[in-house]
């Protein structure tokens, strides 16, 4: 197990079921995390303002957390 797995299994345990992604080359470990670990769903996006949206208005509407994965911008 590496750090990217323990930190999507982490997320799994907290009830995270979603992430929206905009994931650069640094991430693509946490990325095969997302893909390989059961009880999570990645969304790839290719714009970190598509990824943070789509968690806005997910995260409310479905009355759960979700999580976003972004390269260049905070969040």
């Amino acid at each position: 197990m590496n750090g990217a797995d323990l930190l999507v299994k982490t997320a799994v345990a907290k009830g995270v079921e979603v992430c929206f992604a905009n994931a650069g080359t640094t991430e693509i470990p946490i990325v095969t995390a997302l893909d390989s670990t059961p009880g999570i769903r990645v969304y790839l996006g290719l714009f970190e303002g598509v990824c943070t949206g789509a968690a806005d208005g997910y995260g409310p509407n479905a009355r759960q957390t979700c999580n976003g994965l972004l390269h260049l911008a905070p969040g």
